[in-house]
């Protein structure tokens, strides 16, 4: 969930800035009205678009009346139904506002514009296609209406949206130069708000994606490994099935990656994304022969993936309303208003239900997808939008909020042994940090729920070492391997190895992950110093390959141990 904030007053739900940067058409015909429509081509009935303005008559104001019907309509009254009223001042001209679509709405006819009696503007005839399987279809089959979020029904019970030309004068500071944060920035830019900057306590943008070039080497050197995000998940397999289905939660990271490297393909070429396959051992499915050791949950959950799977299919069926399957959405509404069913799933009442998508008896990722030259990759592509607004080594430890100018302060401080803080004012403020970095500034008050969440929401420890050897000596062995992670207690501690997706048999030295755990073993091995951590990795491959791992050892290595939060939040 992102929010925007000014000073300590409201939020405002990102997904109005979202809409805003989807839909823009053409220019109506019709250059004789004081306002011109920039209207979507074709719509969906019980769909949200954005309809931009312009005005031509710098003298304009008054009140505005927006309808849609008959593009020869004479006054408002007439319309098939209104996008809403709005009041105008001269010089502070609104120049978008947010269409809800009435599922009656009729095809090819127009947007008009009305002030008192004045007709002032009229778009082109807009094409109202019907989808083949509309969303309550596929919500009866899986009988859970709320495995769905309506976006419609959310900003209809908002007061209606218009963005002014002022609006875009707004400054915005944005805190944390991870993914959501660097995303945070571009969906800014997307809508016409210039006027941001990142700050980012540490020397690097990327947050917890981070790729590692041991032994000073450049991307396309491949001696890389992956200390934060690896791969993203392909397809899904159901308990039962051998069909595996597109997996839909992750495609907004391949959608991005297309946008940034159309956004640079001309100027910044070399910053182009690629996908890989992300090798893996593929998990055993439970099998489909169901067992007296069967328990309640396991049968319970296994009539749920039959359904779910449905439901999947259901939504691919057609190519088009597939984008509203989520199978994060279904475990997490479907399964969660269901009492306890979450555990049943998950490990642990504390672990991210999603996470059971990965490998689980009933459902788990058959295929996975890394990026080439290291994952950092996609973080590195926003470089040419953020690199001039950007301040890293900031370290923000406070906000304040000015009641009389209506503006929040930044405070943050370069030299971490002074406690000299410098500040500055600004509109609103994003925070794209992690909770585990707010709980320990000095805030605004918030709501006691949000300071509650803020103070208390778990975070989990996660531990990593990356060896560098002269030699991918592991593909040339009597039972070869090449890439993919595995589980092993070979050595107490260790976890999972992962072996390099990238360069199959290339010649010249190998990076492996030759440690990876999280959780209560991940607090153990935090407990170590580098040293030991690192021995402790190199003995473990040492157990599984033999002393040629002692003899390829270069002694390059980096280790990293992070805390990890158990999913994604934006907060302000």
């Amino acid at each position: 969930m992102l929010r925007f904030m000014r000073g300590n007053r409201g939020l405002f739900s990102v997904l109005g800035v979202v809409v805003i940067a989807l839909y823009l058409s053409h220019l109506t015909e019709n250059d004789t009205f004081p306002l011109q429509f920039y209207e979507p081509d074709t719509v969906q009935p019980g769909s949200l678009y954005n309809v931009h303005l312009r005005f031509l008559d710098k003298s304009f104001e008054g009140p505005l009346h927006i309808v849609y019907g008959d593009c020869n309509l004479r006054n408002s009254t007439d319309a098939h139904h209104e996008l809403g009223t709005i009041s105008v001042k001269r010089g502070a001209y609104p120049d978008r506002l947010l269409w809800i679509i009435p599922l009656d709405t009729p095809s090819h006819r127009c947007l008009s514009a009305f002030s008192n009696s004045l007709h002032a503007g009229r778009s082109s005839p807009i094409t109202v296609t019907t989808p083949s399987e509309p969303l309550g279809n596929i919500a009866r089959l899986i009988n859970a209406s709320n495995a769905w979020f309506d976006g419609t029904e959310y900003i209809r019970a908002k007061q209606s949206i218009a963005a002014s030309e002022s609006s875009k004068n707004a400054s915005i500071a944005i805190i944390g130069g991870g993914m959501a944060g660097l995303m945070t920035s571009h969906l800014l830019d997307s809508v016409g708000l210039h006027d941001w900057h990142i700050y980012e306590s540490s020397q690097r943008l990327g947050g917890r994606v981070r790729t590692v070039y041991l032994n000073d080497t450049k991307p396309d050197d491949y001696q890389y490994q992956e200390m934060g995000a690896m791969r993203i998940p392909v397809e899904i397999q159901y308990i039962g099935t051998d069909e595996p289905l597109p997996f839909q939660d992750h495609q907004l990271v391949i959608r991005l990656a297309d946008l940034l490297n159309r956004e640079n393909a001309h100027r910044n070429p070399e910053l182009h994304i690629q996908f890989i396959p992300f090798k893996v051992q593929n998990p055993k499915l439970k099998s489909t022969v169901q067992t007296e050791a069967d328990s309640h949950s396991d049968k319970y959950i296994r009539n749920v993936s039959s359904l779910m799977f449905k439901a999947h299919k259901e939504a691919l069926k057609d190519g088009k309303s597939h984008w509203h399957w989520s199978e994060g959405g279904y475990l997490r509404y479907a399964l969660g208003s269901k009492t306890n069913i979450s555990n049943y799933i998950a490990s642990n009442d504390t672990s991210p239900i999603w996470e059971s998508l990965y490998s689980n008896d009933f459902f788990s990722t058959t295929s996975w997808q890394t990026i080439d030259k290291g994952f950092e990759s996609l973080p590195r592509a926003f470089y040419p939008h953020v690199v001039n607004k950007t301040s890293l080594h900031s370290r923000v430890d406070r906000l304040t909020f000015n009641q009389t100018s209506n503006k929040i302060s930044v405070h943050w401080i370069d030299d971490q042994l002074q406690d000299q803080h410098l500040f500055k004012r600004y509109d609103y403020v994003v925070v794209a940090a992690p909770f585990s970095k707010v709980r320990l500034w000095e805030t605004p008050a918030y709501s006691p729920i949000l300071r509650r969440a803020i103070t208390d929401l778990p975070f989990e420890q996660s531990c990593k070492v990356a060896l560098l050897y002269k030699t991918r000596f592991w593909e040339h062995t009597e039972h070869p391997i090449y890439g993919g992670c595995e589980t092993t207690d070979i050595v107490p501690g260790i976890g999972d190895i992962c072996y390099p997706s990238y360069a199959i048999n290339a010649t010249g030295p190998g990076v492996i992950l030759a440690t990876y755990n999280h959780g209560n073993m991940a607090r153990s091995t935090a407990a170590l110093s580098t040293e030991e951590h690192v021995a402790l990795a190199q003995r473990a491959m040492i157990r599984l390959h033999g002393k040629i791992a002692n003899e390829q050892f270069q002694g390059d290595f980096f280790s990293l141990k992070i805390l990890a939060l158990n999913h994604p939040v934006f907060l302000v």
